[in-house]
């Protein structure tokens, strides 16, 4: 759906993306990851055709972007940057305006395609206030509504959850995941890890400009080698698995062993009783953690 190489782009001495390799498979949920400031948005407008690169070359649904960007545009559903409303027209008549104006769109059933997408996104009831009346939140599900007008074979999405709160977030995700079941691929830009980890299947992590890491997500989330134990007999563990365990807090057990099903069978022989047992697996947040090596929020202080 998406393949890049070499992709770059440079402003003056700054160079925002470097020599990026991304790759974005049909009925991909695909999370794409990094710092605030680690070149995010601007390979996502590339890939639109909002930017031009300085150097590499850009397939989307296999056809070159921006020379044929045209043909791809129709088949693409986008929310970059906030969603681009008119704030002092209502929600309804800035997407009948953002249908009219798009490629393929048709006056013959757009109420019909306004008022679906309106009712994905949890807007069915809003009223005639001007968008600048309405929350982030509002706002957030305007644009998406307007990124699913065509029924778009591929979503790009960035920071979409954006002002949304707990609930919100809950339901936007849902709504990405029935699409994604219905056959529309998902491109995800997100600095909300517990999201990505609950939504994507596979991910790109993007530090200073590069895509350092891509995989899919249970690949990256690989086991560590470790179990979990929680139980009321921690001291006879201990005693039993003769310096196996490698921390304890309270009834919380880390212990270091490859098979958590042969452990348990160890330990039930042995009559402990087990709480629970679980396998360990690396993170997400170690994973960028480990990937990343920049922040765009911290100032240093000059050295004396």
């Amino acid at each position: 759906m998406i393949i890049t190489r070499d992709l770059t782009k440079r402003y003056g001495h700054t160079t925002a993306v470097r020599e990026v390799g991304l790759e974005v498979r049909e009925g991909d949920r695909y999370g794409l990851l990094g710092p605030n400031g680690s070149g995010k948005t601007t390979l996502i407008r590339m890939l639109l055709g909002l930017v031009f690169a300085t150097r590499g070359e850009i397939e989307v649904l296999g056809l070159p972007v921006p020379r044929r960007v045209r043909e791809v545009l129709p088949q693409v559903g986008a929310l970059v940057e906030g969603p681009g409303m008119y704030p002092h027209l209502p929600g309804r008549t800035n997407l009948n305006l953002f249908d009219a104006a798009g490629p393929g769109g048709g006056r013959r059933d757009r109420r019909r395609r306004v008022d679906q997408a309106l009712e994905r996104v949890g807007l069915a009831g809003i009223d005639r206030r001007p968008v600048r009346a309405y929350s982030l939140g509002m706002r957030q599900r305007l644009g998406l509504a307007a990124a699913l007008l065509r029924t778009p074979r591929l979503l790009i999405l960035d920071e979409p959850t954006n002002g949304l709160d707990p609930r919100g977030i809950r339901e936007i995700r849902d709504l990405l995941t029935e699409l994604n079941r219905e056959g529309t691929t998902v491109l995800l830009s997100s600095h909300l890890l517990t999201e990505i980890e609950a939504f994507c299947s596979r991910v790109g992590v993007m530090d200073s400009g590069r895509l350092v890491l891509q995989d899919d997500l249970a690949a990256l989330r690989a086991p560590t080698g470790r179990v979990v134990l929680h139980t009321p007999d921690a001291d006879r563990v201990i005693a039993l698995l003769d310096g196996r365990v490698e921390a304890r807090d309270g009834d919380r057990l880390t212990v270091r062993h490859q098979a958590p099903d042969d452990l348990n069978a160890e330990l039930v022989g042995a009559g402990v009783r087990i709480v629970e047992l679980a396998g360990e697996r690396r993170s997400l947040e170690q994973v960028v953690l480990e990937a990343t090596t920049t922040s765009s929020d911290r100032v240093e202080g000059a050295t004396p």
